[in-house]
This record gives structure tokens, C-alpha cells and sequence, in this order.
């Protein structure tokens, strides 16, 4: 049984951390050694991607205290940033108290776009395409045999007119298209490709592009979350003074900056880089493609018209502070890098995830959680305060610093709230000279 609260496993060794995800999770030894190495071989690499002469490394970390759905996980998050691990999951320990993340998905449900030019008149041709959805619908279902075996398969088509483009009126027919536990692109894009000839026929037009949207809004992840308002009082020592942060004060602090977020696009752009940062370094720990769920969120985003947060902040009746999620995840566990490299592998099997809509539920979770982080963060004491105390470890890493001299280093410039690499330098040979 999976405990995702694991008391003191920052001031672990590496080894002891890996012994305790074997003791709290599904991993044995043998499952952890990808973790250790890295888990991908130049061999393996060469069949991944063109003109392969390496391997580029990034750190994975755990993200603790996450209940998703009743569900303790550990969180695997591959991330170069400082404070996002450390950041979810303390915000996951103050969510724990108001039952943790509650998350659902809507079907895995793909859309893939087929461009219908050189129509005589694109009404009678969008007409005459929706007369023979059933017949488009069949055809795009013989498509993948093994994919309907499971459940899959083609659930519906749209057409659309767009009337504004540069080259004059066109067609877009949608395929709605059930993908399963699969992010879905290959099985889309056959698809398409299958039905062109027909779209073509029936309208007498070309068709042109035919291929995946990454928007994918009919394949949404929604997470919500309640802090007890108590959770969130804190108290925060400085050099001259201690301040004293009640909850209500906190609860307010985050919903105002929210607010910042909802209104103005340069604010919601960097708000939902916070949210980002969950979501990505778990797509990617997992082998899923996160530029797509980049491309998709932001264009979510931006649906109204306006560009704004993706996350929304308020309190319910009893004055606790509430916050929900809502974002296209396609995401797969099965095909591609998910099931080529090791990594990946362990890193869905440490999640105990056995399908798709789990493993979006827990993604979107991480992406709440981040995203108070960093409004906590800057509703109180700043971004900097608890970013840079971390930070400073790779400033002191890059101005030489090496074994117990990274920790002195570092927490000198923190000390003199002086985080940069020529006074890491400094401090550096004193230390050395002394």
C-alpha cells in the first residue's frame, strides 16, 4: 500500500530515499535502477530520435503527500527547476487535510482536422459530408482493428466553415476520435489519412492538411482541492522581526492574486508557467509529449478570447480556501517513449496508474498544487525568499563549489541575501583559503 507521506526524506541520501520508495511504493530494487541510471542507453537512444550521439540527463525527483481520489501516490517529476518538487509537495500536505485532490477526466477523446479546399461552395459540401457521417464514421472505425477491440474507435464528425482565412472560405471536418489508454497522434492521423478519398469524393474538393489537434478539448482534466482555512496560517522568521500570516490572511492573499491572474494576460502567462511546472515534469518523467500539453493549455487558455488563468481560487461557505483545475491531458501509458524507455516505465509503475484517465487525474493534481504554491509564495513572503535559498545551491555548484562546500557556499549568499554567482565565487576562496 502506497504512503506518500514519508517524514524527513529531504535530509536522505540518495540510497535511503530509493530504499524508502521500495518500502512505500510498488517498486522493487530492480524497478528503481532506471532512476539510478538514468535509465536510457545510448543503444536504445540511437532508435528513439535521428542523428543520436548522446544522452542529456535531467534530475527526477519525488513529489510527497499527494491523495488523489482517496489515493496516496508518489509523485516522479523530472524538473531542473529549484523549489517545484519541494513546492507541490507541501501544498499537497496542507490539501491532505481537506481530503486530498478529488480529479476526474472526460473521455480520451482526440480530435484530428482535415482541410477541405477548392469547393465550389462549402455549405453544400459541409451538407453533404454531415448526410454521410455514419458512413465516414464506419470507415475511420475499420481503421485500427486492436484499438475497437479495447474500446476505441471513431465517436463522431464535425465540419466547420471558416470564412476569414487568408485563402478564402475552407472546410474543417473534426473526427472525434476514442483513443483509449493512447496519447493518440498515430491513431488520429491514420485516421485521416484513410478518410481523405472520401471526404474528397463526396465534396469534390482536396483535401489538404490532415492531422492531430493538440487542442484537445474534448479530453479534459479537472482537479479541485479545499485547505481548511487553519492549514494555512504560518509564521516567517527574518533576520530583524517575525511575521505572523493567519489563514484568512493567506486565503485572501492567494484569491487577490489569482484575481491578477484572471484579468491580465501578462500576469495569467506567467501564473500558468507555475502551473506548467507540475504538469510538465511529470509528463515528462512519464515519456508523454509535453509540448503538446503546452500547445493545448495554452490554446485552452486563450478559448474566450482573452488569455487568462487556467486555474480558478475562491472559498466556500465555512471561509476555507477552494481551487480547481481545468486543462486538456492527453496523455498515454501505452506506445512511444512510455513504453520504449525504462524510465518512463518505472516511473508509471511507481504511480501504480493503469490507465490514461488515472495517470491525467494525477498530472492535473500536480498542476493545482504547484500553482498555489507559487500564489502562497507570492501572496506572503515573496517568490524569491524560498526560490532563491535553493537556487543558491546551483549558483554555488556552477561557481565551483564542490561536496560540503555547495551547502556552505550557498548558505552564505542566502544569509547575505546576495544570490550570485561572483559573490559565490568570493565566498568560495575564503573558504578555501581558510
Amino acid at each position: 500500500m502506497t504512503n506518500s507521506r514519508i517524514s524527513g526524506f529531504y535530509n536522505m541520501t540518495l540510497d535511503e530515499r530509493r530504499a524508502q520508495l521500495a518500502d512505500a511504493g510498488h517498486l522493487t530494487p530492480e524497478n528503481l535502477l532506471p532512476f539510478t541510471t538514468g535509465g536510457l542507453s545510448a543503444d536504445a537512444a540511437d532508435h528513439m530520435i535521428e542523428n543520436v550521439i548522446g544522452l542529456y540527463s535531467l534530475p527526477l525527483g519525488i513529489a510527497l503527500n499527494f491523495q488523489v481520489n482517496g489515493k496516496d501516490v508518489l509523485v516522479p517529476m523530472t524538473i531542473e527547476e529549484p523549489s517545484v518538487v519541494a513546492g507541490a509537495s507541501f501544498m499537497a500536505k496542507l490539501a491532505r487535510a481537506g481530503g486530498g485532490f478529488q480529479a476526474r477526466t472526460s473521455e480520451p477523446h482526440m480530435i484530428g482536422q482535415m482541410q477541405v479546399l477548392d469547393l465550389a461552395n462549402v455549405h453544400l459540401a459541409q451538407l453533404s459530408l454531415l448526410e454521410h457521417r455514419e458512413d465516414l464514421l464506419a470507415e475511420a472505425d475499420s481503421v485500427d482493428p486492436v484499438l475497437k477491440k479495447f474500446g476505441g474507435g471513431a465517436r463522431n464528425l464535425e465540419v466547420r466553415v471558416i470564412n476569414d482565412s487568408p485563402i478564402g472560405p475552407f472546410l474543417v471536418v473534426h473526427l472525434i476520435y476514442d483513443v483509449r489508454d493512447a496519447m493518440g497522434a498515430n491513431a488520429v492521423n491514420t485516421a485521416c489519412e484513410r478518410l481523405a478519398p472520401m471526404v474528397e469524393g463526396i465534396t469534390g474538393g482536396r483535401v489538404h492538411l490532415r492531422i492531430l489537434s493538440n487542442l484537445a478539448d474534448h479530453r479534459l482534466a479537472r482537479a479541485r482541492c479545499t485547505i481548511p482555512v487553519e492549514e494555512l496560517a504560518f509564521s516567517a522568521q527574518s533576520e530583524s522581526e517575525t511575521r505572523e500570516f493567519t489563514g484568512e490572511k493567506v486565503r485572501d492573499g492567494i484569491i487577490e492574486a489569482w484575481a491578477f491572474a484572471a484579468s491580465d494576460p501578462y500576469r495569467a502567462a506567467t501564473h500558468n508557467k507555475g502551473i506548467m511546472n507540475g504538469v510538465d515534469a511529470v509528463v515528462i518523467a512519464t515519456g508523454n509529449d509535453w509540448r503538446a500539453i503546452e500547445a493545448g493549455a495554452h490554446a485552452y487558455a486563450a478559448r474566450s478570447g482573452k488569455y487568462t488563468s487556467l486555474s480558478n481560487w475562491g472559498k466556500d461557505k465555512d471561509g476555507n480556501l477552494v481551487g480547481t483545475l481545468e486543462m486538456p491531458m492527453a496523455v498515454g501509458i501505452v506506445g512511444g517513449a512510455t513504453k520504449v524507455h525504462p524510465a518512463a516505465q518505472a516511473a508509471v509503475k511507481l504511480m501504480n496508474v493503469t490507465t490514461a484517465s488515472e495517470l491525467a487525474a494525477i498530472i492535473v493534481s500536480v498542476g493545482l498544487a504547484q500553482n498555489m504554491a507559487a500564489l502562497r509564495a507570492l501572496a506572503t513572503e515573496g517568490i524569491q525568499r524560498g526560490h532563491m535559498s535553493l537556487h543558491a545551491r546551483q549558483v554555488a555548484i556552477a561557481a565551483g563549489a564542490t561536496g560540503e562546500l555547495i551547502e556552505k557556499v550557498a548558505g552564505q549568499m542566502v544569509v547575505e541575501k546576495v544570490v550570485r554567482i561572483d559573490r559565490a565565487e568570493e565566498i568560495l576562496k575564503e573558504m578555501k583559503t581558510s
